[in-house]
């Protein structure tokens, strides 16, 4: 039995199954990271995108956001293996929740399109928790209310900047920028998960960007066995129980397979 099998007997056995998952599992669907090699971070200013530019400059805000969620999102990717793996695992009843740090709202689109081609019996569904926001959205600084992000996109790309409300509000993504603190009612969610768990599985992720990158230690520290599938080694490889650094794509069908068997 090699390692990908025994994480899978642990997964079947398991009352509470958790995954986290970062830039790494969104890649192969050509969304580019923000860090690394090429990453987006060397063609804009994350300054630019900060809270504190937002609300003293909002139009140049968005006039900048714009070109930064084309060159993110502009070839509309799709999910690919390894979110619907995922999806699938939750679908069967034996993934808990996924806390993403991911704005790319591919989660979502995965469980909804396995829940589309599931069987009627199949009734389990999973938590999926954007802990940094989801870009497909927008939300309105006033009033509160949420909208699909490409019309406002839009709207902002032929210059109506800042895009507003009908209440007059100025809509902001609906995602934690920089200087803004993750929202505190998910970010404790995530950590009572992480705790909870018999089995974790950080994927895709760097597992350097705090405070999600502690997950996996909280989860280690209530005895889950913890899973670790990332290209690059992480600075939590050592507490792991078992670290793959294949591509996920690979790796999330597979397991997926053999939890199933």
């Amino acid at each position: 039995m090699d390692d990908l099998e025994r994480l899978a007997d642990d997964i079947r056995r398991a009352d509470t199954v958790v995954a986290l998952t970062g830039a790494g599992i969104s890649a192969p669907s050509g969304v580019p990271t923000f860090r690394g090699d090429d990453g987006v971070w060397d063609r804009f200013d994350e300054g630019q995108f900060a809270y504190g530019r937002f609300q003293r400059d909002p139009a140049g805000f968005w006039d900048d956001r714009v070109d930064l969620q084309r060159e993110l999102f502009g070839d509309d990717p799709d999910p690919n293996a390894a979110h619907e793996a995922l999806a699938a695992m939750g679908r069967a009843g034996t993934l808990e929740a996924i806390c993403t740090q991911n704005t790319d709202g591919l989660h979502g689109v995965a469980a909804d399109t396995v829940t589309a081609d599931a069987a009627e019996s199949a009734t389990a569904t999973t938590t999926i928790l954007e802990l940094h926001g989801n870009a497909q959205r927008v939300r309105c600084q006033d009033c509160g209310s949420r909208r699909d992000s490409e019309p406002i996109i839009e709207r902002a790309a032929a210059g109506d900047l800042p895009p507003t409300c009908d209440c007059g509000g100025v809509f902001k993504p609906d995602i934690v920028l920089f200087g803004e603190q993750l929202p505190g009612a998910a970010i404790q969610r995530a950590r009572s998960l992480a705790r909870e768990s018999d089995v974790f599985l950080a994927i895709g992720s760097s597992l350097s960007v705090q405070p999600a990158a502690s997950l996996p230690r909280l989860a280690a520290e209530t005895d889950a066995t913890v899973g670790i599938v990332n290209l690059e080694s992480t600075p939590y490889d050592s507490l792991a129980d078992v670290v793959y650094r294949e591509d996920v794509t690979t790796v999330l069908p597979r397991l997926r397979e053999l939890v199933a068997e």
